[in-house]
């Protein structure tokens, strides 16, 4: 899948529920299977994290089964 194919109107920066969004699934699910993986990464704003696509694809496709 290419990224700029996906991409409807996200920043670059996304929240947990933009990231949620962004993968189909519900913000609960994303919190407990993807956001607390020490694989992910995350940008830090403030206390505040945030995802960037490329991150998140690239997570998705190294631990997909």
């Amino acid at each position: 899948m290419s990224i700029s194919m996906a991409t409807k109107d996200y920043p670059y920066l996304l929240t947990r529920e933009q990231a949620s969004d962004f993968l189909g699934i519900d913000p609960k699910s994303f919190d407990k299977y993807i956001r607390q993986h020490e694989g992910l990464d995350r940008f830090m704003i403030g206390r505040h994290e945030r995802y960037t696509m490329k991150s998140l694809v690239h997570f998705i496709e190294k631990h997909s089964v």
